[in-house]
């Protein structure tokens, strides 16, 4: 199936409104986010204003037309002043910052300047440089603090930009439709990037996320067919609303520990998706969020999820499968997998709970290990009776637990042997509240 088979519609990214689209493969919405089944493409749009009959008004006093001659000049009162600078139009803020609001050059590689008229720009402003065909290659000087929404959206031939390192956001659509736009580099100062800021860069094939960014909005990379390679920030705490969808050509991801929760459809239609590697934070994952990655054949859920989000992974035919390495979560709606395909088996380490013989409508098998592991779960630390944890590994073994005092120069002392029953049993330690502190260790008799 062609990622854009599904799309069943098509909504502006003006960076002010989305349009919500028709069509709706994937079934309900069922938590009233936006519809994820927009067009991937963003579509060119035009202001256009529509001329009306005014009727007399300003105190009875100004006839028809002479209140629609005042109409124009009572609006430009109330915006910036917009003036003229060489190639760009620019705004001066009440700060004695300049906005530039607009370029009129001739495109090409592009420096922006760090000051006009003595005074430093520090914004990139709405559509900017919005549909700027001829721009090939831009700088951003290192004064600039924000890139508003559109600012580049559109900008087929650009293939080369470097944002700076002072700024902090980066608008919705910011970069959108950049179809030649290969590699981009978000730096460590940028906290927020808007919604679809990359979305449709079909060239883009790597993507650096810097280490303040905390969430990955909605659409940021959605149909960046040539991504290949992507590092998230380990600041990044959530990763939204399709965020990844359609990135066809991307093989490997790596969801950092920092990441709390995957969003409804993130990597859905990633077909050359084969490895992913879900950090132990991760609490839930969403609807669709892996559905149509054809060619995931098997991963590994962390032990601190506990929802599942309906159709998680849904047509993954590849997928034979799923290692739990926590309690059962609970999984929302009818299935977390196609309910036409039965290739999946479900792998749960011992000690665990909330197992039966099936989940999601698969067989559930016991995980052993090659070697002895402690669960770090609800039982893990301090309890009624001493500090305790859970030892999963294979039914019917032998594992001593050894302890220490001192791990830079331990000296390692027996202190109990466990006979795994079920492959798992749960150790006690009562005396652990006489030492200032304690390691331990497993190993065979």
């Amino acid at each position: 199936m062609n990622f854009d088979d599904w799309q069943a519609g098509a909504g502006t990214c003006d960076g002010k409104s989305m349009a919500s689209t028709t069509g709706n493969l994937l079934g309900n919405n069922e938590t009233g986010e936006a519809n994820p089944n927009r067009g991937s493409t963003t579509m060119k749009t035009h202001n256009s204003f529509a001329t009306t009959t005014c009727p007399n008004t300003l105190a009875g006093c100004l006839r028809t037309s002479c209140a629609a001659r005042l109409l124009p000049l009572l609006l430009l009162l109330l915006l910036p002043a917009v003036v003229q600078a060489q190639d760009y139009t620019y705004t001066t803020n009440d700060d004695n910052t300049i906005t530039i609001t607009g370029y009129i050059g001739s495109g090409g590689d592009v420096t922006i300047p760090d000051t006009i008229n003595g005074l430093p720009v520090t914004g990139i402003g709405d559509y900017a440089f919005y549909d700027c065909d001829s721009l090939s290659s831009v700088t951003i000087p290192n004064s600039v603090t924000s890139i508003g929404d559109d600012a580049f959206a559109w900008c087929t031939s650009l293939t080369n930009v470097i944002i700076p390192d002072n700024v902090t956001s980066i608008g919705g659509c910011a970069f959108a439709s950049c179809y030649s736009l290969s590699s981009v580099t978000i730096p460590n100062s940028v906290t927020s990037i808007g919604i679809y800021s990359f979305d449709s860069c079909r060239s883009l094939t790597s993507a650096t996320i810097g280490n303040s960014v905390t969430s990955i909005g909605g659409w940021t990379f959605d149909n960046c067919k040539g991504l290949s390679s992507v590092t998230i920030g380990n600041s990044v705490t959530s990763i939204m609303y399709s965020a990844f969808a359609g990135c066809t050509s991307l093989s490997s991801v790596t969801i950092p520990h920092s990441v709390t929760s995957i969003g409804h459809y993130a990597f859905a239609y990633c077909t050359g998706l084969t490895n992913v590697m879900i950090g132990n934070s991760v609490t839930s994952i969403g609807i669709y969020a892996f559905a149509v990655c054809t060619n995931l054949s098997s991963i590994t859920i962390p032990n601190n999820i506990t929802s599942i989000g309906s159709c998680a992974f849904w047509f993954c035919p590849s997928l034979t499968s799923v290692y739990f390495q926590g309690n059962a979560p609970i999984f929302i709606g009818q299935s977390v997998f196609s309910e036409s395909r039965v290739n999946e088996t479900i792998y749960y380490l011992p000690g665990t709970t909330g197992w039966s013989t099936t989940f999601g409508g698969r067989p559930t098998v016991p995980w052993y290990l090659p070697n002895p592991l402690i669960l770090n779960g609800p039982s893990f630390g301090v309890q009624t009776n001493g500090f305790g944890f859970i030892i999963s590994w294979a039914t019917n073994i032998s594992v001593v637990v050894e302890a220490c005092t001192n791990f830079v120069n331990p000296v390692w002392q027996s202190i109990q042997t466990n006979t795994l029953i079920s492959g798992w049993c749960y150790f006690s330690d009562p005396d652990w509240a006489n030492y200032p502190v304690r390691f331990y260790r497993l190993c065979s008799p």
